[in-house]
């Protein structure tokens, strides 16, 4: 297993030697030691605006719809999650994810950002009701992205990057500022309307000042494996309880098959097949903690034609059968009640 740590960089070597872009801003040269104090002072006013804000443990949504806030007052048990296309900013913890073989760990020196919709498992493990784990997360829309680089004149993506759906960057004060100035836009709701949306404007312009221009450009606006992968990812997401049939979805995003499961396996970590299965068992645990459907209906549910199968590969996913697992996460959840 290859872990990715917040002081560790990931991306390629010909990615940071690629000359910059158009878009990049004289912020990126600024004097390392400036850097640091001012992206301290920017994260102590986030902690004691995210303290204030985060009245319950978890996800807390904003009146800025992209917006969203996470805390957690003490460790968290390994869960089985599915990241949404976001980017990720801790202010206070640590957090890791995995996805396949491959371990980030995060915290306030570096963001997170996903760019595809990533089943994944995922644990905080610095946290404490003194100082609890505190994260933003942003979706970003493509969209705005690809009307920015036309608008700044960056350059055409290209395929240059690993591939990776996840990566890790650099949180540098610009964007750090950016997000600050979101939440506390959350105290004046009468302007979020009109404010909000040139702050976000301004982020997802920080963002493509960062070393992953390429992989961002790729996602809004390439026509290459990043966004077929996407597409792909998209009508699995939407059919995952119905048989897989590669030569179909690879003719459907205008792939060959053989490369459809090279770069999906590139992007997301696992090949399409081993992606449905995460979905389907997701899926199942749900069903099986919101209802009183037995194990064996809520495998016909999700797509399995047999109750073994199910059963098997739901052990081997979460460590017990279907059930027990069910009342173990239901007399947990009691506990914090």
């Amino acid at each position: 297993m290859r872990y990715y740590r917040a002081g560790m960089g990931n991306k390629s070597s010909a990615h940071r030697k690629r000359a910059t872009t158009s878009i990049r801003s004289r912020s990126d040269s600024a004097v390392p030691g400036e850097d640091v104090v001012l992206a301290e002072a920017l994260r102590r006013e986030l902690v004691k605006l995210l303290v204030r804000r985060t009245t319950s443990e978890g996800r807390n949504d904003t009146a800025i719809p992209e917006l969203r806030c996470y805390r957690y007052s003490q460790p968290t048990e390994s869960a089985n999650i599915l990241m949404e296309p976001a980017v990720y900013v801790v202010v206070q913890g640590r957090k890791q994810v995995t996805v396949g073989e491959e371990t980030y760990i995060y915290d306030r020196s570096k963001y997170l950002a996903v760019s595809v919709d990533l089943p994944a498992v995922g644990s905080v493990f610095e946290a404490s009701p003194e100082e609890p784990y505190l994260c933003m997360t942003l979706t970003v829309d493509p969209r705005d992205l690809a009307a920015l680089i036309v608008e700044t004149g960056g350059q055409a993506p290209r395929d240059d990057h690993d591939g990776r759906a996840l990566y890790l960057s650099t949180l540098r004060p610009p964007l750090l500022d950016g997000f600050l100035r979101l939440v506390r836009l959350l105290d004046a709701p009468q302007d979020i309307p009109v404010l909000a949306p040139l702050i976000l404007r301004e982020v997802h312009y920080r963002l493509l000042q960062s070393e992953q221009f390429g992989r961002l450009a790729q996602m809004a606006i390439g026509d290459g494996r990043l966004r077929r992968v996407s597409g792909a990812i998209a009508w699995i997401k939407e059919h995952f309880a119905e048989p897989l049939q590669i030569d179909a979805l690879a003719k459907q995003v205008n792939m060959s098959p053989s490369a459809l499961h090279q770069y999906f396996k590139a992007v997301a970590a696992m090949s399409p097949v081993q992606y449905q299965k995460r979905l389907r068992l997701q899926e199942a645990r749900r069903l099986l903690l919101s209802e009183a459907s037995s194990a064996e209906a809520v495998a016909y549910q999700v797509g399995y034609a047999s109750p073994s199968q199910f059963n098997r590969e739901y052990v081997r996913l979460f460590g017990q059968p279907p059930r027990r697992d069910a009342e173990r996460l239901r007399a947990a959840a009691s506990r914090y009640r």
